[in-house]
């Protein structure tokens, strides 16, 4: 059928003629035309994950577990010393008797009497001079305050005002005496933690849902297939799962006074403010000398002496790890030609050379692992490194294994994960993981809203035991 004409290019004058086949003809060419759009462009069905696994959860899965509670506090008690030093002692000097008060009535909890009875025997260090004397205490006049009878002919110690250390070693009694007076009742520590709620959602309107759009994607757990409308959800619901686990990382309790506090909310303790407040910390960057982590070593030494530990770090610890433990190699000093060779057996060229260390033992084993919420550009990957105030964290000490602690809901001794997440759960109510749908859309009725809303809840808290096995890489104190 014979077109009509439509346009006369210059120097042409023939009617356009539609074509039976898709063939490219001076007889088929239109100049001028626009129905919607007649050249779709090309469209990749596939979406392009530029920056692969987005997620920044997992360190809780690794290191912890998720046990229910019916509470909305969870209590335990932890191990005090066995021992008993006192670190800030103010001494007075008359003849051979040393007269100690104990000025160090701090942390975790204030004392109320010395634990110091008559007919034990102590040693007295100056921590200054570095003087010692060993004596056994012959009174106890008050709740702080005991004399030593020094058993060597000098006291050395001298008088201090809080600069002394006592601990009880023994103890020495004459013949026919009576025993030992009074008794020492063990240091329990109570420590407690409250759940917070975290709430998210997700909304697509009833209109939006009339049209549907296939996308192909690979979510963050592997998975894959085409989603349309939900595709939004389904980020939605994997940025809600790493929130679990990085408000249980940075969750702090609301202090007296706060905003938060006045507001209403009371917040939580997460394992930062936990291993801040009463574990140990490493001021001033990476520790990249052996002598450094000798210091971290005697430190562990004096807590728990966990034998396995494992250090969680960002990318720049991590280098810096590699880099000390490549300089302790012998051949790493002996020229540029052998400076590579460590961690391979018979070296060449056509090896791919692996400069990276999974671990090292000095006086503990230590493993390394690369803790990807600490490099996230949107998360901590992006905190500034310098300020005389910065305490940016760059790394997380971790014991492995279980402890025992007495668990009063329970009034008995359990094993537990070092770190582990407890969630509000009964019979009728688990609070662990809750999503439901809401709205009028998307095969709910609930309400006249005309949207589908995807709900997400959960309420939960960590617990750090043993804290004091913990240690925190900071660039500041």
């Amino acid at each position: 059928m014979a077109g009509s004409i439509l346009t006369t290019p210059a120097g042409l004058n023939f009617q356009i003629q539609p074509s039976a086949e898709r063939v490219i003809s001076a007889a088929n060419y239109i100049t001028t035309f626009n129905f919607l759009n007649q050249y779709l462009p090309d469209t990749y069905e596939k979406e392009f994950e530029r920056y692969g696994n987005r997620s920044v959860a997992s360190f809780l899965r690794m290191v912890g577990a998720e046990l229910p509670s019916a509470s909305d506090q969870i209590r335990w008690a932890e191990q005090g010393r066995l021992h008993i030093r006192y670190n800030a002692v103010t001494t007075a000097v008359a003849g051979g008797v040393v007269t100690c008060t104990v000025t160090d009535t701090y942390a975790p909890a204030p004392i109320t009497t010395a634990a110091m009875r008559v007919g034990a025997t102590v040693l007295i260090q100056n921590n200054t001079t570095g003087a010692i004397n060993k004596g056994i205490v012959t009174t106890v006049p008050s709740a702080f305050v005991f004399t030593v009878a020094v058993y060597e002919a000098t006291v050395t110690v001298g008088a201090t005002t809080g600069g002394c250390s006592v601990f009880i070693y023994g103890s020495e009694f004459a013949k026919g005496t009576s025993g030992m007076s009074g008794t020492l009742d063990s240091e329990d520590e109570f420590f407690s933690n409250s759940p917070i709620i975290l709430k998210d959602n997700y909304t697509v309107t009833g209109s939006d849902m009339a049209q549907v759009g296939w996308v192909e994607i690979t979510s963050e757990n592997g998975a894959t297939g085409y989603l349309w409308y939900l595709k939004s959800q389904a980020d939605a619901r994997q940025r809600f799962d790493d929130y679990l686990e990085t408000a249980m990382i940075e969750a702090v309790p609301a202090a007296a006074g706060s905003g938060a506090a006045a507001a209403g909310f009371k917040g939580t303790e997460g394992v930062f403010f936990v291993v801040g407040s009463r574990g140990n910390v490493w001021g001033g960057g990476t520790p990249t000398t052996l002598t450094e982590w000798d210091t971290i070593v005697a430190r562990l030494d004096r807590q728990g002496a966990i034998e396995e530990n494992v250090v969680f770090v960002n990318r720049g610890f991590g280098f810096d790890i590699d880099n000390m433990l490549a300089g302790l190699n012998g051949y790493s000093a002996s020229g540029a030609a052998n400076a590579a060779s460590y961690g391979l057996f018979d070296n060449d060229v056509q090896m791919a050379l692996n400069l990276g260390f999974s671990g090292f033992r000095r006086g503990y084993d230590f493993y390394k692992s690369d803790w990807k919420y600490l490099n996230d550009p949107t998360m901590r990957g992006a905190l500034a490194t310098t300020g005389a105030s910065n305490t940016n964290t760059i790394g997380l000490l971790v014991p492995a294994g279980t402890t025992s602690v007495y668990d009063q809901i329970m009034g008995k001794n359990a094993k537990r994960p070092f770190l582990h997440v407890r969630y509000r759960a009964s019979e009728t109510e688990d609070r662990r993981y809750k999503t439901w749908i809401t709205g009028s859309a998307g095969g709910a009725a609930t309400s006249d809203l005309d949207a589908m809303q995807v709900n997400f809840l959960s309420e939960r808290c960590v617990c750090t035991l043993g804290a004091n096995n913990f240690m925190l890489f900071r660039y500041g104190s």
